[in-house]
């Protein structure tokens, strides 16, 4: 069962597929529940953010995938609270896999982190996050379902290059003031869930990352120069708080490199993308 089953729920659904376990999808639109049941995945159509529409809906014995985003505003995540507020004690998971974020760390200054690091979210979607985690953790204690939480950074892969942004050539931030991102490719993160729902012991969480921070600004010049397209203008920190939105200024402002190591040793991943270079050739 998928929670959210957008584009990294149809690539698990699709790995799953390809082993001979069919998979249900949770989405809130009838327009996505009938693209769910064009790739052979069941649909369901509720709305997390109206509770009455969850009731009913069976999980017994199923791995739940937690994939849906947070509300876009507050500290806390209502959502998971409605989900988890459907489920009774003859209706529950075999197990769940949380996505969440890596911005649960905070800032760190660039330093590397690692699951052990201090939680200091500094924006109100790394509280969102952390508030889910929360949450399904406090849950498993009551329910004894296991849990595995995926603290997940930046996801590219194919359809999910920032082609429009760099055509329109809106400013990046001069790569001299940018600090240390990281992401992860589609394809190995629905990998990485996957294997977190067979072998992640209950309770454990992973940073998922393919282990080879960056900078934003590299990242945008590195899709530009594989779309074969101009490298966007760089700007000053001072010129980037007056041409850039609120979102995009709320990454540029928090700088850390995740470690990996956990994810790699524990879950004996492989990664198919170990670098942007390999990931975005093959998401062109």
């Amino acid at each position: 069962m998928i929670i959210g089953c957008g584009d990294i729920g149809r690539r698990v659904a699709a790995g799953y597929l390809e082993l001979g376990v069919k998979s249900r999808g949770l989405v809130h639109s009838q327009q996505s529940a009938q693209t769910l049941a064009g790739l052979g995945i069941e649909p369901i159509e509720a709305d997390l953010d109206a509770a009455e529409t969850l009731a009913g809906i069976r999980y017994q014995g199923d791995v739940v995938f937690y994939f849906a985003p947070p509300p876009r505003q507050g500290s806390q995540d209502r959502r998971m609270a409605n989900w988890l507020g459907s489920l009774n004690n003859k209706n529950l998971p075999k197990k769940v896999v949380l996505i969440s974020t890596t911005a649960v760390y905070g800032d760190s200054g660039g330093n590397w982190i690692t699951e052990q690091s201090p939680l200091a979210p500094g924006t109100d979607r790394g509280l969102r996050r952390l508030d889910a985690e929360q949450q399904l953790s406090r849950w498993s204690e009551r329910s004894g379902v296991d849990f595995v939480i995926l603290r997940v950074p930046g996801i590219y892969g194919p359809g999910r290059l920032p082609r429009e942004r760099i055509e329109k050539a809106l400013p990046v931030l001069n790569e001299a003031e940018c600090g240390f991102t990281n992401r992860i490719h589609a394809d190995d993160l629905a990998m990485i869930c996957m294997t977190a729902a067979q072998q992640g012991k209950s309770g454990e969480i992973f940073n998922v990352s393919d282990g080879n921070p960056g900078t934003m600004t590299d990242w945008f010049n590195q899709v530009a120069d594989f779309l074969e397209l101009p490298r966007p203008p760089q700007v000053s920190m001072q010129e980037a708080q007056k041409a850039m939105t609120a979102g995009m200024l709320s990454y540029l402002k928090e700088s850390r490199r995740i470690d990996n190591s956990k994810m790699l040793k524990q879950l004996k991943i492989s990664l198919a993308y170990k670098t942007l270079a390999e990931g975005i050739r093959a998401s062109v």
